[in-house]
């Protein structure tokens, strides 16, 4: 089976320059936890994550006021084709310690994003297991 089959299609996007409060009112308005951060031409940079803000920007105490995406994205982002196979997701998803990929067309566009959740609803029960524990195992420290 091939990502596009679970992927959510055309998930809400920003831009480096959208205000954390605008990202944030997103995730909660699309009920997510990611957001992808796009050129203009929708082209993938990076994404914002509900920790991203909470770790780099909260915890740290930024001004929340004045706060873009590009004050607390996460960059490079990882992600995969819309025909990747959900074996290809899996093991990106373990590799980068990630919960969520956002998903990029041949033009270089975000076309949808696929979850940990998403996958387990089509993976083997060991294949799910093995993502949660690998994707939840603490980072050793730099």
């Amino acid at each position: 089976m091939n990502i596009e089959e679970l992927m959510t299609p055309n998930p809400a996007c920003c831009t480096p320059e959208t205000p954390v409060a605008d990202v944030a009112t997103m995730m909660m308005q699309h009920d997510c936890g990611e957001i992808p951060v796009v050129t203009k031409g929708g082209g993938l940079i990076g994404v914002v994550t509900d920790r991203d803000i909470v770790v780099r920007l909260v915890a740290n105490g930024g001004d929340l006021r004045r706060a873009t995406a590009a004050n607390c994205m996460t960059q490079p982002a990882v992600s995969l084709p819309p025909d990747a196979q959900v074996s290809d997701a899996i093991e990106l998803m373990q590799a980068h310690q990630v919960r969520r990929l956002p998903i990029v067309n041949g033009e270089g566009e975000v076309c949808g994003i696929v979850a940990q959740a998403d996958l387990a609803r089509w993976a083997t029960a060991e294949q799910t297991g093995d993502l949660v524990r690998d994707v939840s195992e603490p980072q050793q420290a730099v």
